[in-house]
């Protein structure tokens, strides 16, 4: 029974807030989270060793953070994040079985879906801003007093928290569509993703990195003038573009998983 159908429908906005709220919540008190939270000190660390041994050395410590750091959190980070809580989307539901009883609450089924992938998606934001923070801010310590240092962090949040909805939009779809998505799920994303963008001309286009990568400040040449690994080969696409076909990838991944969500009949395996 639908929300609309139930005499005591909760009215849709309400329900993406409520179901947001719990699974925020119940998220953070996984031990998923715990691990990937773990996983996220890991350029925390770099950034500390780096710092101590190459103190005094401003470009070279601004060229490990763009050709090493941000390849872990575009490549890597995000990629991993968005696959296992995308998938779980639909999927945790279904091998936890309580799925029967979100919906036999009066809340219609393309609202829970939206309220949780809302709240994984601002739980991975705070893991990702988190870490990047950290990372960046001791990379660049010499630098406080810089206000452009700031719009640079903001730039990058930005492009990784475009990367988190992307990514998790279609790994929720996915989730919603198939049995084993999270096979699939990783050969997408560390096999045509991390293939598909080194690929001359437009082909390297029909991939999500590409566009995150577009998004990023450039620095086409490192210090010793070395070409930056993020950016090899990249033919970048103007911001407006990128920006808009991510946004159309949220929006048309997102809409299919709703209607999936609500019509497909799911089938607990023993």
């Amino acid at each position: 029974m639908t929300a609309k159908e139930h005499p005591a429908g909760v009215p849709p906005g309400l329900a993406v807030r409520r179901v947001f709220a719990f699974f925020f919540f119940l998220g953070r008190r996984t031990g998923k989270t715990r691990v990937f939270a773990l996983v996220g000190l890991i350029p925390v660390a770099i950034a500390v060793l780096v710092r101590v041994l190459m103190a005094g050395r401003a470009d070279d410590l601004a060229a490990v953070f763009s050709e090493i750091l941000m390849v872990f959190y575009v490549t890597f980070y995000v990629v991993i994040l968005s696959l296992f809580y995308g998938t779980s989307v639909s999927a945790e539901e279904l091998e936890g079985k309580t799925l029967s009883y979100l919906t036999t609450r009066p809340l219609a089924k393309p609202a829970i879906f939206l309220g949780k992938y809302a709240a994984y998606a601002a739980l991975m934001g705070l893991m990702v801003t988190s870490s990047l923070g950290l990372s960046f801010f001791i990379m660049n310590s010499h630098r406080f007093l810089d206000p452009g240092l700031y719009l640079t962090f903001l730039r990058y949040a930005g492009v990784l928290g475009l990367g988190i909805l992307a990514y998790t939009a279609f790994f929720a779809f996915l989730g919603t569509f198939l049995k084993r998505a999270i096979i699939v799920g990783l050969l997408f994303g560390f096999g045509w993703e991390n293939v598909i963008q080194y690929f001359p001309g437009s082909t390297q286009k029909f991939s999500l990195v590409h566009y995150l990568k577009s998004l990023l400040p450039r620095r086409p040449m490192a210090s010793g003038g070395r070409l930056s690994l993020l950016l090899f080969r990249l033919e970048p696409t103007g911001p407006a573009v990128s920006v808009i076909t991510l946004a159309v990838v949220v929006s048309v991944f997102v809409a299919l998983a709703c209607v999936l969500f609500r019509t497909k009949e799911y089938l607990y395996e023993e």
